[in-house]
């Protein structure tokens, strides 16, 4: 007998530990050979005062494995708890999101039978960075961060994935008609790794339309990469569209740990009550085998589960009057499946994962100027301002009197709208106003300059907020524009 391949289990809240039970089963009866290390996780750890949310000693045993099979968790509400799922991902560098989805049409019902698409996500940026400050008594930020080779990385993992899948297209999404330097720049690094790719067909949508089209044709689509929050939203959309989120699963990819997961959340509300759908956790198990190269179990068990549905043997969500013959509990569901193992569907495509070779950690390869001419050429002062009418004209007048020392106020905006010089009186303001002075008479400005202009603003009295500098690379500029300005 060949040796055990070491995984590490976490059995979550809610749901977790009745839909971990069942796919555990279904693979030890499909003989996976796996060494399980449990873990920790979640809402009891929370309890007990540990704010982390993960037992001590839990992160150096999913390191030793190198891979994770996570039910569902809880983070409790309030209290300034973080998200462990964020934490766990951004900890281990998992940076690509890989979610399968399926239409199971007819026996799952759906308006899409012909859905079959991959959705990318990364993992790590965007606004699930988590960086979030009240500014004003009006105001709240979360800052956007999109990294060149976090993009970069992530968009190479969808090409190399569709490459390896025999899928034909690479679909991305974006909102780069509006965050020209973040979504600009993901849309950018998209279109020169495609160049790498010719034989893969590649297209860009904007994301509200490319949402929509994922709503109403999700035939069109093969595999779709995007930043965090949009892959978050529409790999939900489209989970949703073939008949329930509870059967996709999810994979979190990094170059020396993976996790693997079910889409969903923990659903406290029908905890115990043993109704649970245990097939999102038990795809992403899959996923994990293939990761592994335990590619027979992998082929067996799904397999297994697609005859299963095909047999009628279905959990409460998925249940139906033309297809279903038995209103599964989650045990029953197992029972069910390890009953088939060694049977293909009939109707739905069997799988078959004898030739998957897994993919090998990505690196950049884009041959680009990295080290370019920075130069600082000015500064937005952020102010917490409220007096009066909100007088634009009146916060300027006042501004403008700390002007020097190369430096002169050029615009104040509202919520991004420029309001001075020259704003509109329809213009909705609060108490939150980015006023942005640059280089007067001279090409660069110091750091030094920086300190001056906001020692002039503390002794005039102005609550400066925040600051933000402003640059520009090999003379383009690395900030927006106020918008009317």
């Amino acid at each position: 007998m060949t040796s055990q391949t070491p995984i590490t289990v976490a059995r979550g809240d809610g749901i977790g530990p009745e839909i971990m039970d069942a796919c555990l089963k279904i693979l030890d009866a499909a003989d996976a050979n796996l060494a399980i290390d449990e873990i920790r996780v979640g809402k009891t750890v929370y309890e007990e005062g540990n704010t982390s949310g993960i037992e001590e000693g839990a992160w150096e045993k999913i390191r030793a494995t190198g891979v994770l099979l996570k039910a569902p968790i809880t983070t409790p509400q309030g209290g300034g708890y973080k998200s462990i799922n964020v934490t766990m991902r951004k900890t281990f560098g998992l940076y690509a999101n890989l979610r399968p989805v399926r239409a199971y049409y007819p026996f799952v019902f759906t308006r899409y039978p012909a859905t079959d698409l991959v959705i990318v996500r990364e993992n790590e940026e965007d606004l699930y960075a988590g960086i979030e400050h009240r500014q004003t008594q009006e105001v709240y930020q979360a800052l956007k961060l999109i990294s060149r080779p976090g993009s970069e990385r992530v968009i190479r993992y969808a090409f190399e994935y569709a490459k390896r899948n025999e899928r034909k297209k690479v679909t991305c999404f974006t909102k780069d008609n509006i965050m020209k330097l973040t979504d600009g720049t993901f849309h950018r690094l998209f279109d020169k790794v495609a160049e790498e790719y010719p034989d893969i067909e590649h297209d860009h949508w904007i994301i509200d339309i490319g949402a929509a089209k994922v709503a109403t044709t999700p035939e069109a689509f093969d595999v779709i990469v995007m930043p965090n929050l949009y892959g978050d939203v529409v790999s939900d959309i489209a989970a949703q569209l073939t008949g329930s989120v509870g059967l996709a699963g999810s994979a979190n990819i990094g170059q020396t740990v993976a996790m693997f997961e079910a889409v969903h959340g923990s659903a406290p509300d029908i905890a115990g009550r043993g109704i649970a759908n245990p097939s999102g956790l038990l795809l992403g198990a899959i996923m994990m085998l293939v990761h592994i190269s335990h590619t027979e179990a992998a082929e067996q068990v799904h397999n297994a589960w697609l005859r299963t549905l095909e047999d009628g043997i279905h959990t409460g969500d998925i249940h139906n009057q033309t297809y279903s013959t038995h209103w599964a509990s989650t045990d029953e569901l197992a029972d069910a499946i390890i009953e088939r193992l060694g049977e293909v569907p009939q109707t739905l495509k069997p799988v078959s994962y004898a030739d998957t070779v897994d993919q090998q950690p990505i690196s950049s390869a884009i041959d680009e100027a990295i080290h370019t001419v920075k130069q600082l050429v000015g500064v937005d002062l952020f102010i917490d301002w409220s007096e009066g009418e909100r007088d634009p004209d009146a916060i300027g007048g006042r501004l403008s009197q700390i002007n020097g020392d190369g430096l002169k106020l050029k615009m104040i905006t509202n919520r991004g709208v420029k309001v001075w010089p020259g704003g509109q009186p329809e213009t909705f303001r609060t108490d939150h106003w980015r006023c942005r002075f640059v280089a007067d008479g001279v090409d660069t400005i110091t750091q030094g300059q920086v300190i001056n202009l906001l020692t002039r603003a503390d002794a005039a009295g102005w609550d400066c907020i925040k600051t933000e500098n402003l640059y520009t690379f090999d003379g383009e500029a690395g900030y927006s524009l106020g918008q009317g300005e």
